[in-house]
């Protein structure tokens, strides 16, 4: 049977171990720039979008090493933008993953470069991918490009910071959040969809990206709710940030129950497209069920 905890575990155990080699070669002293993106990237983390490359890459029969490096290309795009979000012309956050914001811990340029280098960082790794088809390779850069620019999460950031005082319609929340949230998880799964034989089946990737838009819809509202009801010591960030900041949130417009309504509505669709898939996708029901259910 099935163990998604223990399979979660040994995978973030493997892809925390595979970041920490890549620093092994890198100095920067006297600059702390590196330390400053290893405190970014390496201080915690659930790592759910590296598991969503290795749970969809293992499932087509894709190679543990090209996933490898998606699942680190992907987190460190990831860690990057939360310096960035944290930052005081941002979120203006003094706490993630239960220690001080990567902008408090260093200073605030130190935190700006350690994101701008995490991000080139991450397409570096991408190239470095061996043996696989430059096809491939090319796919993956362009789509970690994409889910994290204007198409994607620099739009999600920049919608957001415009919602805060405003109301907004559940048409538009939905919009900043499958951009700010959901791109870079859409994005993992299609990562590890573009390391496996099956990179050029296009109908298989439409189902897939059925899964994966609501899994990224419904982390955001669970983040939106744990806001309110989460603890400050358990989900390692501020609770009430976005309530203090005025943001627009799924509380907000639906109300509390209303918010894990739409949570439970979405965990039901990506089990739908999960369904019609000849595969077995246990470790991603698993995960969606984790998402809507998680305390941090």
């Amino acid at each position: 049977m099935y163990q998604f905890a223990q399979d979660l575990q040994q995978l973030q155990q493997r892809i925390n171990q595979f970041l920490e080699q890549q620093f092994e070669q890198i100095d920067t002293q006297p600059s702390p720039l590196a330390e400053a993106m290893k405190y970014a990237l390496l201080l915690g983390g659930k790592r759910v979008r590296p598991f969503l490359v290795y749970a969809t890459g293992r499932m087509l029969g894709a190679e543990l090493v090209h996933l490898d490096y998606a699942a680190a290309g992907i987190e460190a795009i990831h860690a990057y933008s939360l310096v960035h979000d944290d930052l005081p012309a941002m979120d203006n956050d003094a706490l993630r993953r239960g220690h001080p914001t990567c902008h408090i811990a260093f200073d605030e340029a130190t935190a700006i470069l350690a994101g701008d280098a995490l991000q080139a960082f991450a397409f570096e790794l991408l190239s470095q991918t061996p043996n696989l088809s430059a096809e491939q390779r090319l796919a993956l850069v362009a789509e970690l490009a994409k889910a994290s620019g204007v198409q994607g999460m620099c739009l999600g950031q920049s919608l957001d910071l415009q919602a805060e005082h405003q109301q907004v319609s559940l048409t538009e929340l939905e919009r900043i959040h499958r951009n700010k949230t959901g791109a870079l998880l859409r994005c993992a799964l299609k990562m590890g969809f573009l390391c496996s034989p099956h990179f050029a089946d296009k109908q298989l990737c439409q189902q897939l990206e059925r899964y994966a838009d609501a899994i990224g819809l419904a982390f955001q509202v669970q983040d939106d709710i744990l806001d309110i009801e989460g603890e400050s010591d358990v989900i390692g960030k501020t609770v009430g940030a976005d309530l203090a900041a005025d943001k627009s949130t799924y509380p907000k417009l639906l109300g509390l129950q209303g918010a894990k309504e739409k949570a439970q509505e979405l965990h039901q669709q990506a089990l739908d497209a999960l369904a019609k898939l000849p595969f077995d996708s246990s470790p991603l029901k698993a995960l969606s069920e984790f998402i809507v259910t998680r305390k941090n």
